[in-house]
Parts: C-alpha cells; structure tokens; sequence
C-alpha cells in the first residue's frame, strides 16, 4: 500500500510541477521583475517540455515492446529488468546530484505507466 501511495505521489508531484509551469505559461501572470528569475523559469519552462517529449518517446518504444510481448504470451512484468533500470537510473542519477529515493520514486512511476500501456495492448489484441 505504500508503495502505490509513494507512486501516486510522485506521479502527482511530476505532473503539478508539470502543469504549474504550463498554467503560468499560459495564464498571464505577471512577469517577474528579476531577468535573471526570468531567464531561469523560460529555462525550466523549455526543459519541463523536453521532458515530456522524452517520456513520450520512451512510452512509444514501450508500446513497440508491448506487442512484442502481447505476440509472444511474454509477460509485462520483468522484474529483473526493471531492476537494471532502476540500477542504472540510480548510478546516472548519482551523477547528476539526484538522491536515489527520488530516482526510484521518479522510475517507479514511469515503470507503472509503462505497465499500464503494455496491459492495454494486451487487452486490445
């Protein structure tokens, strides 16, 4: 249960943060008076796109890998591999300054969306 709930949570976080700076975007909030605090938002403003960009890359590459499995009776659950990913992800994280509770949390979630795609092909086959 508390992993669902730290899921949830995560996934909730990435998509405020996400939709925060899409709303303010849009919403004609005033502009900061510091350009450099300006500078630095258009900055998070354009990385928070290419995040997304980059997730919804991944998730087709998921849904190439999805039929795969749907084709193959293979399931979509493969715990060792997602182990690899988080591994990997917490090793590359590391890198980057990022605490390897936020790269599990951040890799949990984008595996439970994964999940949910490769399901649903399963489902429509």
């Amino acid at each position: 249960m508390k992993n669902k709930t730290n899921r949830l949570f995560v996934l909730t976080f990435l998509m405020t943060m996400i939709m925060t700076s899409y709303l303010f975007a849009q919403s004609g909030q005033p502009k900061a008076t510091d350009p450099t605090l300006e500078v630095a938002r258009q900055k998070i403003d354009s990385l928070d796109k290419k995040l997304i960009e980059i997730l919804g890359a991944r998730e087709r590459v998921v849904k190439e890998i999805g039929i795969y499995k749907a084709k193959n009776n293979i399931p979509s659950l493969q715990a060792a591999r997602f182990q690899q990913v988080i591994d990997k992800g917490i090793t590359a994280g590391k890198k980057e300054d990022l605490s390897p509770a936020f790269i599990i949390e951040l890799l949990n979630a984008i595996h439970k969306e994964s999940l949910r795609i490769e399901d649903a092909l399963k489902e429509n086959k």
